[in-house]
């Protein structure tokens, strides 16, 4: 029992933060703390079929002052694949621990949510975990699943699963790696050195009005679900994508230039207007976007897509309408305020 209050504090920290990126570090430090290993790993699956891969959330080895991490906006062919970890993929894969042993010994734990196992929690000791060690990760696992899903609820949109808009303002500022105060991380140095670029993209379903009043609800419902499916297809496995509301979705992107930010767009737009929507046949979508600038906040940004949309509206709908050509070409005014267009 002397540990208890030990063991207490460390569940109030895992508990204590609504950040997936902190939860992951806060849970291989606690358990570096508790179990005194050679490291402790986090990895999540990403990717589609054949092309999955290891992304490295966080990791903590002995004498790690702080947790280090894949990129967050590393390339899917960068990471490694499955089958490169054969004992994480045994647990990912049966969904149960795994344990190898040999100089170092090293025990998988799937990361399980409520719908699928996402990743493996993998720690590296010297021998064997005792039965007291696995009920202890066993338990902390238990709470960390039950973070997970807290935040899902809260920050998920429940139709579509993608994220909803109250997440969206602390993501701009990290994907745009500036915080409020201006200052920029170490990620965003090293993407500016990559010569990427943060693009913000609004995505609106033309006519959708017309598929509930003509359908009905539940069918426009299908319609908002398998336009997320298409846009999970189209984009990267870390661009944030988002349904704010209604028939509106949002994607913040990063991307080496505007013509890398205008194909994926276009890729989503073709796949949309290519795809047998069941009941309903064509579905359309207008696109708007921007890159993202010094000094944007997220309702200046999101101002500038905006508008790109509506102009793609009123020109025809199904087109993908960039914010700055749109300017350069005279067809905005920077300062133009969006005008009444008639958007069903």
């Amino acid at each position: 029992m002397a540990g208890m209050p030990h063991v207490a504090d460390h569940l109030a920290e895992l508990t204590g933060f609504r950040d997936r990126d902190v939860l992951d570090t806060t849970l291989v430090a606690v358990l570096r703390d508790l179990l005194r290993p050679l490291a402790v790993t986090v990895c999540h699956q990403v990717g589609d079929g054949a092309r999955q891969r290891w992304l490295m959330r966080a990791r903590l080895a002995d004498g790690d002052v702080a947790a280090s991490a894949d990129s967050v906006w590393a390339e899917l062919d960068e990471l490694p694949k499955l089958d490169a970890f054969p004992a994480r993929l045994d647990c990912l894969r049966r969904q149960e621990p795994v344990e190898v042993a040999g100089t170092t010994h090293v025990t998988c734990f799937p990361l399980l949510t409520d719908l699928d196992a996402v990743g493996v929690l993998e720690i590296a000791s010297h021998s064997a975990l005792d039965a007291d060690q696995l009920r202890t990760v066993s338990s902390l696992l238990r709470v960390y699943r039950n973070v997970q899903g807290l935040l899902d609820y809260s920050e998920r949109d429940m139709l579509t699963g993608l994220l909803n808009r109250k997440t969206f303002d602390d993501a701009f500022y990290k994907t745009c790696a500036a915080s409020a105060e201006g200052q920029v991380s170490a990620e965003a140095r090293r993407e500016a050195r990559r010569g990427m670029k943060a693009y913000l993209g609004i995505i609106d379903i033309d006519h959708f009005k017309r598929v509930n009043d003509n359908h009905g609800h539940l069918i426009g419902d299908e319609v908002l679900l398998l336009l997320s499916r298409l846009m999970r297809a189209s984009f990267r496995f870390h661009d944030r994508l988002y349904r704010f509301g209604g028939e509106e979705f949002v994607v913040l992107l990063r991307c080496a230039s505007d013509s890398h930010a205008r194909r994926a767009f276009e890729r989503l737009r073709a796949a949309t207007e290519r795809y047998a929507f069941p009941q309903v046949g064509r579905i359309t979508v207008s696109i708007g976007f921007t890159d993202v600038r010094m000094g944007d906040n997220p309702s200046v940004a999101f101002e500038r897509a905006d508008k790109a949309v509506y102009w793609a509206k009123a020109h025809g709908r199904n087109l993908v309408a960039e914010h700055a050509a749109l300017v350069a070409r005279g067809e905005l005014l920077e300062g133009q305020k969006t005008g009444d267009v008639e958007l069903f």
